[in-house]
């Protein structure tokens, strides 16, 4: 891995997954990362978020996922021998990562003015659910729920949907992972500024609505569930099944990828027709479209219609699941391993940007 931050230290105050996503940022590019765990609840809760049937030795996978080449303490805050520990680690840190209850940097005496006190120039990046005066518990799920992407997830018969993993976390990680960059770029000018950083799951989720947002802001159009289908653009989203019982979809941006689409399927005259002919049209006619297309592909194999599409630079690909997605040697290349517990534990990298120099 690349050694960015090799000089930084972060002291690691959060539990579960946005705030810990952070801290593993900063190890995968060679910060010392030091995690503290509370000791009287036996560490991050994430421990014990075990899949049925995994094995009861070292960490869960689900704890492994975004804690990777961290040294971990289990301390007690409450305790003074502990806490005093806690006050060393932060004075020889450069930035420290909380996820406190509110109310709680108080109790514990590591708020941004105890912190600074500690350490005059410290960075300090704090996640929260809904805002650091809230005291509402916040999970993914709720976010999800509360911030419209439930509301747009899921089948047009089906209910409400939640993603299946932690996406608002990861956008507000990914939120301060930029807060915290902006901080280290400015005190390249004055070394010792001190940064308070909050950023909570609530305003990340919003940030993150994008065009589903101003389709609403600006046309009032409330988005509906579509599937993976696209509110904008068709055929974008729809599933298809080949002749040897292989799902995929299609992403036709444009009509030039739309005819080349039909002259590959044999169907030239498809793209000619009036209601087919325009984005507007394909999106106004997209079932009667989707029809179309689904008989065609039937009849056709995955593999020798997928290397069509990519010769012609037409966006398909097969739906594959996650054992099909590590066969492929480019995922494989992103993956760390780690024995931690004498678990041997095994992630994605969380980063995917490379740097030359």
């Amino acid at each position: 891995m690349q050694s960015l931050f090799s000089d930084l230290t972060i002291v690691e105050l959060a539990s579960v997954l946005a705030g810990p996503a952070v801290g593993n940022f900063f190890s995968e590019h060679g910060a010392e990362v030091i995690k503290v765990e509370n000791k009287k609840n036996d560490g991050d809760v994430t421990r014990q978020w075990r899949q049925p049937g995994e094995t009861d030795e070292g960490p869960s996978a689900y704890y492994s996922s975004v804690n990777w080449h961290k040294k971990s303490l289990f301390l007690d805050l409450g305790h003074h021998s502990d806490k005093q520990k806690v006050d060393r680690l932060i004075r020889d840190a450069d930035i420290v990562i909380t996820n406190f209850k509110k109310g709680d940097d108080k109790k514990f005496g590591l708020g941004y003015e105890d912190l600074k006190r500690l350490n005059p120039s410290i960075i300090h990046g704090h996640i929260s659910g809904f805002g650091s005066g809230s005291d509402r518990l916040a999970y993914d799920l709720i976010l999800q729920a509360e911030t419209g992407f439930m509301s747009m997830n899921g089948q047009p018969n089906s209910p409400p949907t939640k993603m299946p993993l932690a996406l608002i976390d990861m956008l507000a990680a990914h939120q301060l992972k930029e807060g915290i960059l902006c901080a280290l770029l400015k005190q390249k000018e004055r070394p010792d500024q001190p940064f308070n950083i909050e950023v909570s799951l609530y305003e990340s989720a919003i940030a993150s609505l994008i065009n589903q947002a101003t389709n609403w802001l600006m046309n009032g159009n409330v988005p509906q569930r579509l599937g993976s289908r696209h509110p904008n653009i068709a055929p974008y989203g729809e599933i298809f099944v080949t002749c040897d019982e292989r799902s995929i979809t299609l992403a036709i941006g444009s009509d030039r990828q739309f005819r080349d689409l039909c002259t590959i399927l044999g169907s030239d005259g498809l793209a000619e027709n009036s209601k087919y002919n325009s984005n507007a049209a394909r999106v106004e006619n997209r079932e009667t479209l989707a029809k179309v297309l689904r008989d065609k592909i039937k009849q056709l194999e995955a593999e020798p219609l997928l290397k069509k599409c990519r010769s012609q630079l037409v966006p398909a690909a097969e739906i594959k699941n996650l054992k099909q997605v590590f066969e492929d040697q480019k995922a494989k290349e992103m993956l760390l391993r780690e024995t931690i517990e004498e678990r041997e534990t095994i992630r994605p990298r969380t980063t995917a940007f490379h740097i030359k120099r």
